[in-house]
């Protein structure tokens, strides 16, 4: 049943297609929050491995697409200064280095950088989520040329409304659109989604 493709209602325009591990909710959301806001770090491997089936059901070994660079989702620098980590950062070195053992060449490339303040998330709907993050990332100057020659995978722990991805995949296109040197192509993994985000769970 999972991993499985996701699609947030009300999708957003410009969302890569997304493939979760788990839906969040019970003992998933437990160990996210967890790993996450109350830093217990030795959760990062289990989530890592659930992040690398994610990756696998987006790009499964053996399509040709060349090494996988996985691109986290950055959080803002108040969020990692609150929690002491990375959480996304920490996920995708795990999923890389489980990748790796079942060989597969992938690296984690943290190139996204926020360029400007956004508000905190929390209680905002999908359309204020997608305005709010408009315009907030950008690649880091020489990221565009680490993304040659392989697959782009935005990975984040948890997708809700999907604005955060939608913004990572607009940042990487801008960076790396026709008539620049690079050109690529983005699919994107979670950990976890919520429920109805499954196709399965959707008429």
């Amino acid at each position: 049943m999972w991993p499985g493709r996701v699609r947030p209602v009300p999708e957003p325009v410009g969302l890569p297609v997304v493939h979760a591990a788990a839906p969040y909710e019970d003992a998933v959301r437990a160990v996210l929050l967890a790993h996450k806001e109350r830093g217990t770090l030795g959760l990062a491997a289990p989530l890592g491995r659930a992040l690398a089936g994610a990756i696998e059901a987006a790009v499964p070994q053996g399509t040709g697409v060349g090494p996988l660079m996985l691109v986290p989702v950055p959080s803002t620098k108040r969020a990692v200064g609150a929690r002491g980590h990375d959480a996304a950062r920490r996920i995708a070195l795990a999923a890389a280095g489980e990748l790796r053992g079942a060989g597969r060449s992938a690296r984690v490339l943290p190139v996204l950088r926020q360029r400007r303040a956004v508000a905190d998330q929390s209680g905002l709907g999908a359309r204020q989520r997608l305005a709010n993050l408009s315009g907030a990332l950008e690649v880091a100057v020489g990221g565009a040329g680490l993304l040659e020659g392989g697959r782009v995978v935005l990975v984040d722990d948890l997708m809700t409304t999907g604005a955060s991805l939608v913004e990572a995949s607009r940042a990487v296109h801008a960076a790396t659109r026709p008539g620049n040197s690079v050109f690529v192509q983005v699919s994107a993994a979670v950990v976890a989604a919520p429920p109805l985000s499954f196709e399965i769970n959707r008429n």
